[in-house]
């Protein structure tokens, strides 16, 4: 059993919890292996048609690395400390839609994690910040790639290179999340909109985000003659004639995934 990540299921959506609370949910070794091995469950599990990832309690979704693992480190420790597979990746290559809900502190290696998810339902009391840099650190989890990519430049360069904490509303005003709720509702509103995905094709599901992905590495014009490609590859599933059918007949499809 998982100590330190907790699964549940809620229909179709499974609910990954980092439960490090005594911690703000710090990443440690520990975390981020049990977090790799409860990806890996719910990847192989046909019943869960997407993920949520959060943490426990109210303070914190994950407040950063445990910097205690970080004393005394040399650069050999600390690479083999990130060796591959890293969740960062994991997650953003994830073949299942996954969503990050997201209160309290969403900081360093909590806000790189984030940011590799597929969708951010934040708390509009949520704190989201990359304050390496007040450790004499830079982000290592994918933050100075993701985050310019997400807010530009110009708004990575102020959060990295200040390492100050900005509130939900202006991670919403530039792009850092993707919605922001009440915190009372941030349960109840991110699984709704899970199981609103969860509800797909699982198959159309994973080509979607695929063609999504793509848009992050290769030029337009390629991206259009991929996504062609994958529109078309839809047109051998089953699934694809479930959903014309059911459209047709004016009725709810039945996704088989095949």
């Amino acid at each position: 059993m998982s100590e330190t990540v907790l699964t549940a299921r809620e229909g179709r959506v499974a609910i990954l919890t980092v439960h490090r609370p005594d911690k703000l949910n710090a990443l440690n070794d520990q975390v981020r292996d049990e977090m790799l091995a409860a990806l890996a469950a719910v990847e192989r599990d046909d019943e869960v048609g997407a993920v949520v990832i959060t943490g426990a309690g109210e303070k914190a979704f994950i407040a950063g690395a445990d910097i205690g693992e970080f004393a005394g480190r040399s650069p050999f420790d600390q690479r083999h400390a990130m060796r591959s597979p890293r969740i960062f990746d994991v997650a953003a290559t994830f073949p299942k839609p996954v969503i990050a809900m997201i209160q309290g502190f969403c900081l360093g290696g909590g806000c790189e994690l984030a940011m590799s998810c597929d969708i951010r339902v934040a708390a509009d009391s949520a704190r989201f910040g990359q304050p390496e840099i007040k450790l004499g650190l830079i982000p290592g989890g994918g933050g100075t790639q993701r985050l310019p990519r997400l807010v530009g430049l110009g708004q990575a360069m102020r959060l990295v290179l200040t390492g100050d904490m900005i509130g939900a509303a202006e991670a919403r005003e530039i792009g850092l999340v993707d919605l922001v709720v009440p915190a009372a509702e941030l349960r109840e509103r991110t699984l709704e909109l899970a199981a609103r995905i969860a509800s797909f094709s699982p198959l159309t599901l994973q080509v979607a985000k695929e063609a999504l992905r793509a848009s992050e590495r290769l030029p337009i014009e390629e991206g259009i003659l991929y996504e062609r490609d994958l529109f078309c590859l839809c047109f051998s599933t089953e699934d694809k004639e479930e959903g014309v059918r059911a459209f047709l007949g004016k009725r709810p499809a039945a996704w088989t995934g095949r």
